[in-house]
C-alpha cells in the first residue's frame, strides 16, 4: 500500500513539473507560449497539461499549432516498453473502459482543428515494433506518410492500420488519418530530478526563485496542487506574474552591463515548448525550407541554405560583438556557424546547449575541460585515394556508418579517422564549453598533422554530436578545409545513410 500511494505522489509531481516546464515560458522575453493550464477541464485523458501558443506555432505538416494537449503517465521503472497494440488497450493509460486511440478520437471532436494532442510518458517503445518506426526525429509526431504508405493490410504497416482502424470502429483509412495526425509520442521522457534541475534553471533565466537541491522537498510540486484548488491552473503572463508576486517568488535582478546579444536559427522546432529565447528580428527561421528535418525538394543547402546563414550572422555581429547562440538546427549549420563566427572574428559567443538536463550555457572558457576526458584517435586506410574521411562518436558512435558511406560513395577517400571518447557514446558525454572547445581543438591539430603534406586534401566530416562541438570544430575550418559536412537520415524515412551538404573551402 505505501509503494503504491508513493508512485501516485511521484506521478503527480511529474505531472506538475511538465506544467512548470511549460508555464515558466510564459516569462520569457518574445514568448510565443499564451496560457498554460494545469489539469484543464478537458478534454479528457489528454487534459493533463495544456498549452496554447499566439502566433500559433510551426510543427511538422503545413498547419501551424495554436494549443497542445498532453497526456502525462509517469512509471516508477524506466524499463517498460510498449508498442502500436498499446494504443488500443485501455489498461495502458490506467483507464477501464476506453484506450487512448479512443480518447484522442474524442477529443478531436472538441478541440479546435488547429490542437495537436502529445502522449508523454519514462516508458519507451519496444524495440523492433512498427511504432518504433512512424515517429518523427523531428519533433516526435507520428511520420503520417509512412503509416499510409500505400501497401495493403497484410503488410508491417498495414496491420498497425487495421489494428487500429478495427478498434476505432473506422471504415476507411482516411477517416484513421483525420484521427492520428498530429499526434506526438514523447517516450523516454526525463526523470523526476532531470525535470527539476531543468525548472530550477528556467527559474533562474526568468528571475524566479529556485529551490535548493539539498531540500528534501520541491516548492513547485505542492503549488501546482495549490494553483488547482484555487482555480487559477490557467495561467497567462499576467496572472504567472501576480503569481510569483503574492509567494514572493521573484528574484531582483541586476543588469548586466554588457549583455550577450541572443540570436536564434531555427531549421526545425523540437518536442518542446521553449522555442523563444531570442527576439523575432534576431532569429533566423528556415522551417520553411525544409519538410521536418529534410531538404526541400526545390532546394539547395550550398545555393539556398548557406547565404541565409552567413548574412544573419553578419548582421548579428554588427549589432554586438557578444552573442547567444540557440541553435534548433540541423549539425552542418553550427558548423557553419563556427565557420563564420571563427577564432578570428574577434565575436564573444555563448552556445545554448539543449539535452536530457534541460538547456544549459556553453562557453569556451566554462572550465569545464578537466571534468572530461580527450578523444581517442583511430586512423584507418579505406583505400587508395587522397581524400580524409572523419567520424566524430560522441552522442552515437559514427564510425560504421561512416565507413559504410565511404566505402560505397567515395572512392577517392583513402583513411577514415575516428574521433571516440574513451567512456562511450553518451547524451551527456561533453562535459560544457571549455570540453567542447578542447576537443574541437584535438581534431583540427590532428588533422593538420595528417594533412602536413597535402594541405588540400579534402576532408569528409561525419559526426553524432551535439551541436555546440560542431560550432566550436567549424572554428577551425581553415586549418580543415577544404571540408564538407554530411546529415544523416535520423528518421530513416529517405536514404537512411549521409548525405552531403555544405561544402567549406
Amino acid at each position: 500500500m505505501a509503494d503504491s500511494v508513493m508512485a501516485r505522489w511521484h506521478g503527480d509531481n511529474y505531472q506538475a513539473r511538465i506544467f512548470w516546464e511549460n508555464a515558466f515560458n510564459l516569462l520569457l522575453p518574445h514568448s510565443c507560449v499564451v496560457e498554460v493550464t494545469f489539469e484543464a477541464n478537458g478534454p479528457k485523458a489528454f487534459d493533463d497539461v495544456v498549452v496554447k501558443y499566439d502566433p500559433p506555432v510551426a510543427r511538422s505538416g503545413p498547419e501551424r499549432v495554436s494549443a497542445e494537449y498532453h497526456q502525462v503517465k509517469w512509471h516508477v521503472q524506466t524499463g517498460g516498453r510498449f508498442g502500436y497494440e498499446d494504443f488500443v488497450d485501455p489498461d495502458f493509460i490506467g483507464a477501464q473502459t476506453f484506450s487512448l486511440l479512443e480518447r484522442l478520437q474524442q477529443a478531436r471532436q472538441t478541440a479546435p482543428s488547429s490542437a495537436r494532442f502529445a502522449f508523454l510518458t519514462t516508458y519507451r517503445i519496444k524495440d523492433g515494433d512498427p511504432l518504433s518506426e512512424l515517429i518523427s526525429g523531428h519533433d516526435k509526431t507520428l511520420l503520417i506518410e509512412r503509416l499510409f504508405d500505400g501497401t495493403t493490410d497484410r503488410s508491417r504497416m498495414g496491420k498497425v492500420r487495421k489494428r487500429w482502424r478495427d478498434h476505432l470502429k473506422l471504415t476507411t483509412n482516411d477517416e484513421l488519418k483525420a484521427v492520428v495526425s498530429g499526434l506526438r509520442v514523447l517516450d523516454g521522457h526525463r526523470s523526476l530530478e532531470e525535470l527539476r534541475s531543468e525548472i530550477n534553471l528556467k527559474a533562474q533565466v526568468v528571475g524566479v526563485l529556485a529551490c535548493n537541491a539539498t531540500d528534501s522537498d520541491f516548492r513547485y510540486d505542492e503549488l501546482a496542487r495549490q494553483l488547482k484548488i484555487r482555480q487559477l491552473s490557467a495561467l497567462n503572463r499576467e496572472t504567472f506574474l501576480q503569481l510569483c508576486r503574492d509567494e514572493g517568488l521573484l528574484v531582483e535582478r541586476t543588469a548586466e552591463p554588457n549583455p550577450f546579444l541572443p540570436i536564434a536559427i531555427r531549421s526545425f522546432l523540437g518536442p518542446a515548448a521553449d522555442i523563444v529565447g531570442a527576439a523575432p528580428d534576431d532569429t533566423l527561421l528556415l522551417t520553411d525550407d525544409f519538410r521536418q528535418r529534410y531538404l526541400q525538394e526545390d532546394r539547395e543547402w550550398q545555393r539556398d541554405i548557406r547565404p541565409k546563414v552567413e548574412t544573419f550572422l553578419r548582421i548579428a555581429v554588427r549589432k554586438s560583438a557578444r552573442l547567444r547562440l540557440i541553435l534548433d538546427a540541423h549539425a552542418s549549420i553550427a558548423f557553419l556557424a563556427g565557420a563564420v563566427l571563427d577564432l578570428k572574428s574577434g565575436v564573444q559567443t555563448q552556445l545554448v546547449q539543449k539535452g536530457r538536463v534541460g538547456a544549459r550555457t556553453w562557453r569556451a572558457d566554462d572550465g569545464s575541460a578537466a571534468k572530461g576526458a580527450c578523444f581517442d584517435i583511430v586512423d584507418e586506410l579505406v583505400g587508395s585515394g587522397s581524400q580524409i574521411a572523419i567520424a566524430i562518436s560522441v552522442s552515437q558512435s559514427a564510425a560504421a556508418l561512416a565507413r559504410a558511406y565511404v566505402t560505397a560513395q567515395l572512392p577517392e577517400v583513402g583513411k577514415l579517422i575516428s574521433f571516440a571518447l574513451p567512456t562511450g557514446p553518451g547524451q551527456q558525454s561533453v562535459a560544457g564549453g571549455e570540453h567542447a572547445a578542447a576537443l574541437a581543438e584535438q581534431i583540427s591539430y590532428h588533422l593538420r598533422t595528417v594533412k602536413a603534406d597535402d594541405p588540400d586534401a579534402v576532408v569528409h566530416i561525419f559526426a553524432a554530436c551535439p551541436n555546440s562541438l560542431l560550432f566550436f570544430v567549424g572554428q577551425h575550418h581553415q586549418g580543415i578545409a577544404p571540408c564538407i559536412v554530411y546529415e544523416f537520415d535520423f528518421d530513416r524515412r529517405a536514404h537512411k545513410t549521409y548525405q552531403p551538404s555544405f561544402v567549406i573551402d
